[in-house]
């Protein structure tokens, strides 16, 4: 089992340097992407340490993993034997030369996670290696149907291109943005949800409607929000005779609100409110007291470095068992219990 210091990656010791595993896909999200790009024959360009290109295998007649640093692609290689799978072409060279394209030319589908800046500020497409533009333009006469990985939090305004943007997050994180084009494009957004399997489409779903708060709140998962399906989850819901609400919103957090309880896998936590006061530290309090609480989770825009010191204040004497959750929007504050599953 390989992890990093997120989360469990692979379910066997691969073989790796420290970035190539921190860039590496996920298990989990590498195979649902196979799954998704199921073909005769896929090129991977750009394939690092081979963790998406042993789906592909799995998936696909033939993968053609491309990759320039002979490092990296000694480590797919030997991942690859590590997952006992052989129907994989490697190729040591640069995707985009012509050498490279002359090799994969019968390729169904292309596919590449550009590398990227792991310190970078602003995530633009440009600035991914090799560039998605060049990709498509190169590779335009023997496909249409490309499929790249990009920075899940780069603005939606920045993708200009025809293309689906699905995003996918995993165990309630953002984890990945993939741009689907050609026959792949099926949507303008979407959003997955692992390890659940859900997939949610962008459609002329009705505006969700806003509504007071109610007696339970919920947290849709991060890919619904950052794919703009709020609406989409809302006419999911009604379809099957419930109703949800919008409450409040900020680029940190979404907050829906029924008053019946909702179950969806689209929802990264559901809420039981307990109150809904101003943002005072005296009244935040006497509710943490009356309630019995003993710790409180902060869920509002605070800086890290003072979070713990305004939690430790109102943590201080509490003698409660239970764990409850502050949302802060403005100065407005909604006191809540995670519902367990």
């Amino acid at each position: 089992m390989t992890r990093d210091k997120r989360t469990i990656k692979f379910s066997k010791p691969v073989v790796s340097d420290k970035e190539g595993l921190q860039l590496a896909t996920p298990e989990i999200v590498a195979e649902y992407i196979a799954k998704r790009l199921k073909t005769d024959v896929i090129a991977d360009l750009g394939c690092g340490i081979g963790g998406q290109v042993i789906f592909f295998a799995k998936e696909c007649q033939k993968v053609y993993a491309v990759e320039r640093n002979p490092k990296k692609l000694e480590y797919a290689k030997q991942n690859c034997r590590l997952y006992s799978v052989s129907n994989v072409e490697f190729i040591l060279g640069d995707a985009l030369s012509q050498d490279v394209k002359a090799r994969v030319s019968d390729a169904d589908i292309i596919f590449s996670d550009p590398a990227r800046a792991l310190s970078e500020e602003v995530r633009t497409l440009k600035s991914l290696e090799p560039p998605i533009t060049r990709i498509l333009k190169l590779y335009s006469d023997i496909t249409q149907d490309f499929a790249f990985h990009a920075p899940p939090q780069m603005p939606s305004e920045r993708i200009t291109l025809d293309c689906e943007r699905e995003y996918l997050s995993l165990n309630g994180q953002l984890n990945r943005l993939t741009l689907y084009f050609g026959a792949l494009k099926r949507c303008e957004r979407s959003a997955a949800v692992l390890p659940e399997g859900a997939w949610l489409s962008s459609s002329d779903a009705p505006v969700i409607k806003k509504n007071t708060l109610q007696r339970y709140v919920y947290e849709p998962e991060p890919s619904v929000v950052k794919a703009e399906l709020t609406n989409e989850l809302a006419q999911t819901i009604a379809e099957v005779g419930g109703q949800i609400f919008y409450y409040k919103g900020d680029e940190r957090r979404t907050l829906l609100t029924s008053s019946k309880l909702i179950e969806s896998p689209f929802f990264k936590d559901r809420y039981r409110v307990v109150a809904r006061t101003e943002m005072n530290v005296v009244k935040l309090k006497d509710i943490l007291i009356s309630e019995k609480a003993r710790n409180a989770v902060l869920r509002l825009d605070i800086e890290p470095e003072k979070y713990w010191q305004y939690r430790k204040m109102l943590e201080k004497g509490l003698t409660g068992s239970r764990t409850l959750h502050v949302f802060g929007f403005g100065d407005e504050a909604v006191v809540c219990e995670k519902i367990k599953l």
